[in-house]
């Protein structure tokens, strides 16, 4: 069962790579009565977004979460998995459709390994011709520099990207920014609130609606006289 939403803006954060130009723009079409407030959350606990004094509604997130019964989830997209080299490493010779596996990277230095390393930091180290960073794709164009490619690892298993909220708090506002990334149309969307606004159609007095859409039949009055179709005959004129 829903409830009735009452926020000034509706808070919205999102993880690093993830592209939201295309949700905002419908979401402002839709919900112009509703700003849209898009927080990046960054760090290894992007859950905590729903704690303290100014917590986002939901969170797009990057799978696995630790969300157990805690939250909702709803998968959106994958993204795969690449290695970021520099431009004179040997994998950066390979087509840019082309794929490599994981043992080929055996003997690299993985800064994404690093703990005392961002992936923005990682990247600007194989900028420097020093090991290689392995990341969502996202994530390797986003922290793209000079001098760097990247090239998909086919065996890692790719990442998700998913609509994340608390479990047992789905109101208006939330269905209807689940319906702006699921594609419904405005017309399809299953929001309460637009069911319960909608007028509903008069019906005129004496008549009962037809369930297959027509109108009341009407029944000929009786004793009207008038020629009857498809004799093709007409009566005979007596004569004087």
């Amino acid at each position: 069962m829903t409830t009735e939403p009452t926020r000034a803006s509706f808070r919205l954060g999102f993880v690093p790579g993830v592209t939201l130009a295309k949700w905002s723009r419908m979401w402002e079409e839709r919900r112009d009565d509703l700003p849209l407030d898009v927080v990046e959350v960054t760090g290894d606990a992007p859950l905590e977004a729903f704690a303290g004094d100014d917590p986002v509604v939901m969170l797009l997130g990057r799978l696995p979460l630790p969300t157990g019964d805690d939250f909702s989830a709803i998968p959106l997209y994958e993204e795969r998995i690449v290695v970021v080299v520099h431009k004179e490493h040997p994998v950066a010779a390979l087509g840019k459709e082309e794929e490599v596996v994981l043992a080929d990277l055996d003997g690299e230095h993985r800064h994404d390994l690093d703990p005392a390393l961002s992936l923005a930091d990682a990247v600007s180290v194989v900028a420097t011709g020093s090991g290689v960073a392995v990341m969502p794709q996202s994530l390797a164009r986003l922290h793209g520099v000079k001098g760097t490619t990247h090239r998909v690892v086919g065996d890692l298993e790719p990442t998700t990207i998913a609509l994340v909220w608390p479990q047992g708090q789905l109101d208006d506002d939330i269905d209807d920014f689940i319906g702006v990334v699921r594609g419904r149309t405005r017309n399809s969307s299953r929001s309460r609130r637009r069911e319960d606004d909608a007028p509903a159609a008069p019906v005129a007095k004496g008549t009962a609606p037809d369930p297959r859409g027509a109108g009341p039949k009407r029944t000929p009055a009786k004793g009207r006289g008038g020629p009857q179709r498809g004799t093709g005959r007409s009566r005979p004129r007596r004569s004087r």
